[in-house]
């Protein structure tokens, strides 16, 4: 199947594989301290972001849930109006799985989460069954309305695949020009599942790149804006992270222009297995 087609706007929805809908663009939370997380992200949500990324092992799930405690109170919004994500830390088994959950969602403040992820396929196949197992149960009783995969290679999609079980509705792996992972592409888009990002913007470690450079410049944009259009345009979900106020307004205002299909196809080249942060995706 071809990647989704982007959305148009901040608040746009991309369909997941069961019937639900999740926001294409967001703000990640991934190492940010509790006073950034809280300002980030109710600043975020003030600036129209409908979609808040975090996780247990960031350790701040509980600012995450404040501040959209806040601004709904303050802004009249409704909790079911926001999506938020979280992700399982440890690997330990099915009733460590649950109980873990439900000490995100007590941290959070909240009922549900929007979307769960396992973070990660450190554990081997067994480990792997017991734990999708568990989110499976959690989904029936309530515990979260999507459930879905991060840094899962191929070989730990195609398991599944070849097992029978649901599918996680979203793999959540590093992508963006320098990595571009087409085997995890490929697959996840055959079976209908969302591809997002994690580290959009190759954590600036790119950026004064010379083909980066040269696109800001043809398209009179940030560096960061034309990652995140890339990204937009290959279907992704994709969650930027910032403190700054003016870079988390700055990085949604990606929506009224498009990178020709030449110059997507000269960013696509500059592949190169770029590791930003953790590579797990080809673990046992």
């Amino acid at each position: 199947m071809p990647a989704p087609s982007p959305v148009k706007s901040l608040v746009g929805t991309l369909k997941m594989l069961d019937g639900r809908t999740i926001p294409q663009f967001g703000l990640g939370v991934y190492e940010m301290n509790d006073a950034d997380t809280y300002s980030a992200t109710k600043g975020a949500l003030e600036a129209g972001y409908k979609h808040i990324d975090t996780a247990e092992w960031y350790e701040n799930e509980g600012q995450v849930g404040r501040a959209l405690t806040d601004f709904c109170k303050s802004s009249g919004a409704k909790r079911e109006d926001i999506y938020i994500t979280s992700k399982l830390m440890h690997n330990r088994g099915y009733d460590a799985a649950l109980r873990d959950l439900k000490a995100s969602l007590g941290r959070a403040g909240l009922d549900y989460f929007d979307l769960y992820l396992l973070h990660s396929p450190i554990g081997g196949p067994d480990s792997r069954k017991e734990l999708w197992r568990a989110l499976v149960d959690a989904k029936k009783a309530g515990l979260c309305k999507s459930i879905g995969v991060s840094n899962y290679g191929a070989k730990h999609i195609q398991e599944m695949v070849d097992a029978g079980v649901e599918l996680p509705v979203v793999n959540q792996i590093d992508l963006h020009p320098f990595m571009r992972h087409p085997d995890i592409v490929e697959l996840c888009e055959k079976h209908d599942i969302l591809l997002e990002a994690w580290a959009p913007l190759a954590r600036a470690t790119k950026f004064d790149n010379s083909v980066i450079v040269k696109m800001a410049a043809k398209y009179n944009r940030e560096p960061a804006q034309i990652f995140l259009r890339w990204g937009l345009q290959h279907g992704y979900v994709i969650i930027p992270k910032s403190v700054s106020q003016k870079r988390i307004e700055s990085n949604a205002n990606i929506f009224d222009f498009e990178i020709s299909d030449e110059d997507i196809k000269e960013l696509d080249g500059l592949d190169e297995y770029h590791i930003t942060d953790w590579d797990v995706v080809g673990v046992e």
